[in-house]
């Protein structure tokens, strides 16, 4: 009897992350190799935010916090919620969480049953799907298509609500396309029915438009954030949920039993950056839209297919079938011969086949590099 676990043994590998242990081997035998795979902002965390996580050690607040996590950040992002989005909540409503993952976690293990679904766009997150699976539920898709800015369409989902379904999932803006869904869009999948998750680790990066929480168009729904992208704090492992009253002692037992709490030093200092991070946030959101313009001019420019430009995250996903329908194999092959790590699209979906992602949390002249790179393996492949 084999004795590692059957869910185990069948969830599939984040091909990203492949990706880039690929390109450390390379790195580590001496070959540069410009990153524009890998989806973890290039910044430093603010100094003032750095400030309050050492003043916090200083002052001892180095224990175990309350499940639900510090009063003093609950608040905190209830009145960010107000001012940014006119949405009340109460900080009973909110879990604090060792980043976005754990929370995603705490909410399937609260909603799904064995045999449960969930309705999730394709492409997606490559783990949203492995979260359900791995918790006995199934993933059910919904297909997305560029030349509609990759936005799911409420008549498709309507169409694959069954029996079973417990949630629709959305992700605004997207990874890996760094599309926004319309507030239009919000509005009608909420009438559908089921339950909505919404994932906004993303908000705050914006370029030119306003994005939308959930939260505007109904309290009956689940949101997922964090701190890790808008002030680049992905190593201090903190987000947070937000959930309706009914739900909050369930998750708040499996979050006692899982996580205990989320670590006392990232909550204050994810309390300073809600509250004295707002001018470093603006100064690196200029620089992403540089380099999103950037990448948008240049990417087209080698051929590849983008209809629709992504205004959100620091993403996008373009079409890349003029080069190979297979992605995977693509995209090891531009990084043995250009030396540029980009994502492939089946890491997203079988929907995104033939599509690569890239990432602009890298410097301009990184991505200036990596893109002259790509255009002379185009060139002379």
């Amino acid at each position: 009897m084999d004795r590692v676990s059957k869910r185990s043994r069948e969830i599939p590998p984040f091909i990203v992350m492949e990706i880039l242990e690929k390109a450390h081997k390379f790195e580590s035998q001496g070959r540069n190799i410009v990153h524009l795979e890998i989806g973890e902002p290039d910044f430093t965390t603010p100094a003032c935010i750095c400030e309050a996580a050492s003043n916090a050690i200083k002052a001892g607040k180095t224990h175990y916090t309350h499940s639900l996590g510090i009063i003093e950040l609950r608040e905190a992002i209830c009145e960010h919620y107000k001012e940014k989005y006119g949405v009340q909540l109460v900080p009973e409503q909110l879990i604090i969480t060792s980043g976005t993952s754990p929370a995603l976690f705490l909410i399937f293990s609260a909603l799904l049953e064995a045999g449960d679904e969930i309705i999730i766009s394709d492409p997606h997150y490559p783990c949203y799907p492995n979260f359900a699976d791995f918790l006995g539920a199934k993933p059910v898709f919904v297909n997305v298509y560029e030349e509609d800015g990759f936005q799911l369409r409420p008549d498709e989902i309507k169409k694959k609500i069954g029996p079973r379904t417990r949630a629709v999932l959305i992700n605004s803006p997207s990874n890996p396309t760094g599309n926004l869904l319309s507030r239009e869009r919000m509005e009608e999948i909420v009438g559908l029915g089921p339950l909505v998750i919404s994932d906004e680790i993303y908000h705050g990066l914006v370029y030119g438009e306003k994005e939308h929480s959930i939260l505007e168009f109904t309290n009956d729904a689940f949101v997922l954030n964090g701190f890790s992208k808008l002030y680049a704090m992905t190593g201090w492992r903190l987000g947070y949920l937000i959930a309706p009253p009914d739900f909050i002692r369930p998750l708040q037992k499996v979050q006692q039993n899982f996580f205990i709490s989320a670590g006392s030093i990232s909550q204050w200092a994810g309390l300073a950056a809600l509250t004295e991070a707002g001018d470093d946030v603006e100064l690196m959101k200029a620089i992403y839209d540089e380099r999103r313009r950037y990448m948008i001019q240049a990417l087209r420019a080698l051929g590849f297919g983008l209809p629709v430009e992504p205004v959100g995250a620091f993403y996008m996903l373009v079409n890349a079938k003029h080069l190979s329908t297979d992605s995977y194999k693509l995209a090891f092959e531009i990084l043995e011969k250009a030396g540029v790590g980009v994502t492939p699209g089946i890491d997203f979906g079988e929907n995104s086949e033939g599509y690569l992602r890239f990432s602009y949390a890298n410097s301009i002249d990184n991505i200036k590099d990596g893109l002259n790179r790509l255009r002379k393996f185009i060139e002379t492949r």
